[in-house]
């Protein structure tokens, strides 16, 4: 398969990079910083995924008219965990800006260029939750979670799906392995997770969700699953 990941210097994304490059299968990996995959099956193109001219520039460059089997829209970011009402504007628009418009950007340079033919947006399950603290981010994975039911209607050509990975141990957690149990409730299942199988390492994830993408692809396109519940 040829794959395009996002994000792939760190966390999911790397994980997800390694694994199916050492698998055989052709990945084009897009981050900011350097990805230390030492592969001829890996291709990476440094990026950042807010400079919206480069994006539209080097993304058709980097793919050069390639068809893609799948691709994964992984970067993002977690922002503050912090009460709604105490969340600064500019935050939630900063979190905004990554976590959706840029896939925005990403998709509709994709679509312009490329055949795809599956697109998996990384969600969470903070998408549907509500839970207290989660602010900018909960918002910003609802909000991608329908961009990708709207393009799903848009592109019938093309299978589009939200996809919460459920607990996986990233960078990520050392934040939230800081946050207040007695103030914000829901973290302490990431507590109690994290150094268990509950709460796999990136590499072991990737193969959970390759496991897992016969049952998604299965379902309609547009939709939102959950790892842990598919």
């Amino acid at each position: 398969m040829n794959i395009l990941i996002t994000g792939t210097s760190s966390g999911i994304g790397y994980g997800l990079a390694k694994h199916f490059s050492e698998a055989g299968h052709q990945v084009y990996g897009i981050s900011r910083r350097e990805t230390k995959i030492d592969n001829e099956n890996f291709h990476h193109l440094p990026l950042d995924l807010l400079d919206y001219p480069a994006v539209q520039t080097k993304l058709p460059e980097f793919l050069s008219n390639k068809d893609l089997d799948l691709a994964i829209l992984n970067a993002g970011v977690l922002g503050k965990i912090q009460p709604m009402a105490k969340a600064e504007l500019d935050e939630l628009k900063n979190t905004m800006e990554l976590n959706l418009w840029s896939q925005k950007v990403l998709l509709d340079t994709l679509l312009s260029n490329n055949k795809v033919e599956t697109v998996i947006g990384i969600s969470s399950g903070a998408a549907v939750n509500g839970n207290m603290g989660w602010s900018g981010y909960s918002l910003s994975k609802a909000a991608l979670n329908m961009l990708i039911q709207l393009y799903a209607k848009e592109f019938e050509d093309t299978k589009f799906y939200a996809f919460a990975p459920g607990l996986v141990d990233t960078n990520m957690q050392d934040y939230l392995w800081e946050v207040s149990e007695e103030k914000y409730p829901s973290v302490k299942k990431l507590h109690d997770a994290r150094g268990t199988e509950n709460m796999p390492k990136p590499e072991e994830f990737a193969k959970r969700f390759e496991s897992a993408l016969p049952k998604l692809f299965k379902l309609e396109s547009g939709q939102f699953a959950d790892l842990r519940k598919i």
